[in-house]
């Protein structure tokens, strides 16, 4: 009986390497494509299938569905959906640059790539391109493997011929990487390949006169600038600017060519949504006129041929995906096998060293049989020199093999070849041909030796052959480069819509609404059952409106979204994304240069212009970093030589100019006033030079108001803990009245 042994290993040690093992085999089998081929390993067995079922470029298409079925039978284990999507990405003429797979049926649309029909229904065969990637499989160029079940081999690379990981590119996601290879023009890649060859030691601006930018399926220019092109391919990381192609034509605006990878009808959905929210009074019609002949037409009709064309397309392609940023990372797997972020230089130099080992593998696979074949034909020609003896030999002997080998001294290849002889092939006529081909795989042998020796014409040769390739298979340069074309801009917000005055209030609960004009009062408004109101701010509509919570978070708001005061308005989390259990303490109102002072109840703070505040996402910017402590309401600041007072439990009031205040953008801020350990602030108000301080005290109506000159002893540096307040109360608070 067999005994079985256990091994232990703790669970975190054994939970660690089972997800290191898994992140390897996401990274190396199925997401990041290998500089060789430029192919993930399910693209490669689709294209190896369909090779071995004969779909090439000039066969009659058969049915996806059998070539998926070989597929996931014999090499690659998986769902059928997704290997049939990615057969699919590979027949797009929009997603791929150079496809592989020509189609034949419903295969998608630009508007819709994932309207493509199912495979029963559609047919597919290779492309020529894709002849490129197989033609030398069998020449001893590619190492094989075992399939999954072990019973087929399957080619570790396909021995492509072109730098297919640049000319088409990739994209996927592994566990904890990603990869985003844009596509480049053919004939350009070769080009870069082949200045490489010759000067080995040129640089990147070199490499870049041939190869400047990619080249994506659609016809929409680049607009991104040569300075940070060239950052893109020096690090292997970025992102590069597209946009739409149009034209004007009378009264209308016709665009003719949508960035890589933008729907058409996502456009149109942005672009009526600026229309209904009547943002483009410029606008008064859009139609999508795109059919067959031109599969990309969709016409604005303006209001006038007044209508600055370029002014309105410029707050498109801002506000709209008629202008996209294509993501760059050069992060494939390498000779090594291992994934890194390659620069442009170094990617192009490890494939030509691919490439020059490869064509090393095809010369001496070559060498080989030419040499196997000047064997049999030595041993035919001395055959046909000796036909009589020959003949005898095989006519009177037990063991004919054994008797030629013997008598001529030939080897055992040569002898099995002069036995399959034909009678019809003893012609003179026959021995004639033998002698010519002789001649020929002599040269031929010589030729080979030559250029393996060689390392110079061994590059040479693989010069010929990416020149041949380019002209073959390239075209011209399909995105345009356009970095002087004038930067997106959105219209102002001001140009857009009208100014009116508003008012915004928010109650104890979290419930916000907008009204115009400044005559809403906040107590007069009706409120949610237990609700009370909090605060409320007045100014213009093209202001900047951003709530601010106790934990010193910042959320910007849309007044355009905000509902009218006449109800009990709607809850602010529908307007932003605060964690659950925030509580607001305030909403800002102004310009981006409007200044605020945030404090915290352990006594630090800073002032913050609404500007900066403004630039923050739903989920809100921790702004003023609290910790385990609260902040206080936010104070507005109109004038620069105010002072800033701030009162403590522990009865402590100081007062300092606001000049000491510093300014910042987030952060904990500085010490405002000093607190005992166990003390904190309880109110903080900016006073004017004439204005009067109220310090509110619990369990007491409003005192008596000091006067200018009776709060000015308190006036003392940043960070001092302040003079105590005659008789020590109980302070909860602060308050200003102005004079004026």
């Amino acid at each position: 009986m067999t005994q079985i042994t256990a091994e232990r290993l703790p669970l975190a040690r054994f939970a660690e390497q089972a997800y290191l093992d898994y992140s390897m085999y996401v990274i190396l089998d199925r997401a990041l494509p290998s500089i060789t081929d430029g192919l993930k390993p399910v693209q490669r067995r689709i294209v190896y299938a369909m090779s071995e079922l004969g779909l090439s470029a000039v066969a009659k298409h058969k049915k996806s569905a059998r070539s998926i079925g070989d597929v996931l039978g014999k090499y690659h284990p998986h769902g059928d959906t997704a290997c049939y999507e990615a057969m699919v990405l590979m027949a797009q003429p929009f997603s791929y640059r150079y496809p592989l797979i020509d189609g034949q049926g419903n295969w998608g649309s630009q508007d819709e790539p994932g309207s493509f029909a199912a495979m029963r229904y559609t047919e597919a065969r290779l492309t020529a391109y894709a002849e490129q990637l197989l033609s030398e499989l069998g020449q001893g160029t590619a190492d094989w493997a075992d399939n999954f079940d072990s019973t087929l081999q399957e080619p570790r690379h396909l021995p492509a011929r072109l730098p297919n990981v640049l000319i088409n590119g990739s994209s996927g996601i592994a566990v904890g990487m990603a990869t985003d290879i844009p596509p480049h023009n053919l004939r350009e890649a070769v080009a870069a390949c082949i200045h490489l060859l010759d000067h080995p030691k040129a640089g990147l601006d070199e490499l870049l006169e041939h190869l400047p930018a990619p080249d994506f399926p659609t016809e929409g220019p680049i607009t991104t600038p040569p300075d940070q092109l060239r950052e893109i391919y020096t690090t292997g990381g970025g992102s590069v600017r597209q946009r739409a192609q149009w034209q004007k034509n009378g009264t209308l605006i016709e665009i003719t060519a949508l960035p890589y990878q933008v729907s058409g009808s996502r456009v149109q959905e942005q672009v009526a949504a600026q229309m209904q929210a009547k943002k483009l009074p410029q606008v008064v019609d859009l139609r999508d006129e795109s059919d067959h002949s031109q599969p990309t037409r969709l016409v604005l009709e303006l209001r006038s041929n007044r209508v600055d064309a370029a002014q309105l397309m410029g707050h498109l392609f801002a506000t709209t995906d008629l202008e996209r940023s294509h993501r760059v990372n050069l992060n494939l797997i390498g000779l090594d096998g291992r994934p890194r972020v390659f620069a442009l230089k170094p990617l192009l130099e490890e494939w030509l060293q691919y490439r020059l080992a490869t064509l090393k593998r095809r010369l001496e696979h070559r060498a080989e049989q030419v040499a196997r074949r000047l064997e049999i034909v030595a041993g035919l020609h001395l055959a046909y020199l000796n036909l009589d003896r020959v003949i005898e030999l095989i006519r009177t002997t037990d063991e004919p093999k054994a008797a030629l080998m013997a008598e001529f001294k030939l080897t055992e290849p040569q002898a099995n070849a002069i036995l399959e002889l034909r009678l019809r092939q003893l012609a003179r006529l026959e021995e004639a041909k033998l002698t010519a081909e002789r001649a020929a795989l002599e040269e031929e042998a010589k030729t080979l030796a030559d250029t393996l020796g060689a390392p110079r014409k061994m590059k040479r040769l693989l010069k010929q052959e990416l020149a041949a390739a380019a002209e073959q298979y390239g075209d011209d340069r399909r995105s345009p480069l356009a970095p002087d074309l004038p930067e997106a801009c959105a219209f102002s917000t001001k140009a857009q819509t009208q100014t009116e005055p508003v008012s915004i209030a928010l109650s104890e609960h979290g419930w916000i609404r907008s009204g115009r004009g400044h005559q809403l009062d906040a107590a007069t408004l009706s409120y949610k059952s237990g609700d009370t109101p909090l605060c409320l701010v007045r100014g213009s509509s093209d202001e900047l409106l951003v709530a601010y919570d106790a934990a010193g978070c910042s959320y910007r708001l849309s007044q355009a979204a905000l509902p009218s005061a006449r109800g009990a308005g709607e809850p602010l989390t529908s307007h932003c994304q605060p964690p659950p259990g925030t509580r607001f303490k305030a909403i800002m109102l102004g310009r981006a240069e409007t200044r605020y002072v945030l404090t915290a109840d352990n006594g630090y703070g800073f002032i913050v212009t609404l500007g900066s505040l403004a630039k923050t996402r739903k989920s809100g910017r921790d702004t003023l970093q609290t910790g385990d402590h609260q902040a206080l309401a936010p104070l507005k600041i109109t004038s620069d030589e105010g002072f800033l007072a701030m009162a403590s439990d522990a009865g402590h009031m100081l007062i300092i100019p606001l000049a000491e205040v510093p300014t910042r953008s987030r952060g904990r801020g500085v010490r405002l006033i000093g607190l005992a350990a166990d003390a904190r602030l309880v109110g903080a108000v900016i006073l004017g030079a004439e204005d009067r301080l109220f310090i509110e005290i619990k369990g007491k109506a409003k005192p008596k108001p000091l006067k200018p000159d009776e709060w000015q002893p308190y006036i003392g540096k940043r960070g001092r803990r302040g003079r105590v307040v005659p008789k020590r109360p109980t302070l909860i608070g602060l308050s200003a009245e102005s004079t004026d």
